[in-house]
């Protein structure tokens, strides 16, 4: 749940950096697509090290 939730949010936050940048769709997909994947990622890990630390 928190990856799904990192991933939202980076997507969120990319298209929103790409528009105020004046990028065109293809720029919005862009960021929003590598901000999700990085967002998704650290919350990926974040959460193996607070299972890893409550376990």
């Amino acid at each position: 749940m928190l990856v799904l939730a990192g991933f939202v949010g980076g997507a969120l936050w990319g298209g929103y950096l790409a528009q105020r940048r004046k990028g065109n769709r293809l720029d919005i997909l862009q960021y929003a697509t590598g901000f999700g994947i990085a967002f998704g990622l650290l919350a990926f890990f974040a959460s193996v090290i607070l299972l890893r630390i409550t376990s």
